[in-house]
C-alpha cells in the first residue's frame, strides 16, 4: 500500500505559455493547450492510487481558478521562479511525500503515477525517484520522500542535478525508465507532433 503522496504541479500562466510552439500555434491556441493539459493532468492525478491531494502552484489567477474547478488545491505563489514555487508547495503539502509533475504531460496515466509511487515504496525513506524526459536530460517526475529529501533543481540538465543532489545527501536514488506516459512533455513542435500521434485528445485545441 502506498504511503500518502501530494502531487505538486507548477504552472506559470496560460497567457504566453508554450512560446516555443509559436511557429505552429497561435497565442490563443497555446493558452488553450496549456489549460487542456493541466485539466487532464489534475484529473489523472486525483484518480491515482496513493494520491491524497493535488496542489497547483502558480502566481496566475486564471491557473488557480482552473485548479479549483478541477478539484486541485490552488496555491498562490509568493516567490518568483520554478524551484522557489516548488519549495512553497512542499511546505504546504500534507502528504508524507511529494510527487512533482510538470503540467504538460499529454499521455500520463494513473498507472504511471502508481509506478513511481511503488518505486518509492520499494526504495524506502529517505529516497528520491526521478523519471527523465525522452531526451534524458530533463525530469518529468520527481518523487521526494520525505518532501525535504532534496531541493528540486529543475531547469537545464535536471536529470543529472537531481541524481547528484540525492547522492550528495546520502539519499537513496532511483531512476525509472519505460513509463511512456511520463516520457513526453510538450515544449517543441516535435513534441507536439508526437503528442498528436499518441494522445490526440489531450492536445486538440482547434
Amino acid at each position: 500500500m502506498h504511503s500518502p503522496a501530494s502531487v505538486v504541479v507548477p504552472v506559470r500562466a496560460f497567457e504566453g505559455a508554450k512560446s516555443r510552439l509559436s511557429a505552429v500555434l497561435s497565442p490563443a491556441e497555446r493558452a488553450a493547450l496549456a489549460e487542456r493539459l493541466l485539466r487532464r493532468l489534475v484529473a489523472v492525478a486525483r484518480g491515482a492510487e496513493g494520491v491524497t491531494e493535488v496542489i497547483v502552484v502558480s502566481a496566475d489567477a486564471a491557473v488557480l481558478a482552473v485548479a479549483a474547478q478541477t478539484g486541485a488545491r490552488p496555491l498562490p505563489q509568493q516567490t518568483r521562479g520554478l524551484n522557489p514555487a516548488l519549495d512553497e508547495a512542499r511546505l504546504a503539502a500534507t502528504g508524507a511525500r511529494v510527487l512533482i509533475l510538470p503540467g504538460d504531460l499529454p499521455a500520463v496515466s494513473g498507472a504511471d503515477i502508481a509506478a513511481v509511487l511503488a518505486a518509492g515504496d520499494a526504495a524506502g525513506s529517505p529516497s528520491v525517484v526521478a523519471v527523465p524526459d525522452r531526451h534524458r536530460r530533463g525530469t518529468n517526475a520527481l518523487l521526494l520522500d520525505p518532501p525535504t529529501a532534496i531541493d528540486p533543481a529543475f531547469g537545464g540538465d535536471s536529470r543529472t542535478g537531481h541524481a547528484w543532489l540525492a547522492t550528495s545527501a546520502d539519499v537513496h536514488y532511483v531512476e525509472l525508465a519505460g513509463l511512456p506516459g511520463l516520457d513526453l512533455d510538450v515544449d517543441t513542435p516535435d513534441d507536439l507532433v508526437l503528442a498528436q500521434a499518441i494522445a490526440p485528445e489531450a492536445v486538440h485545441v482547434r
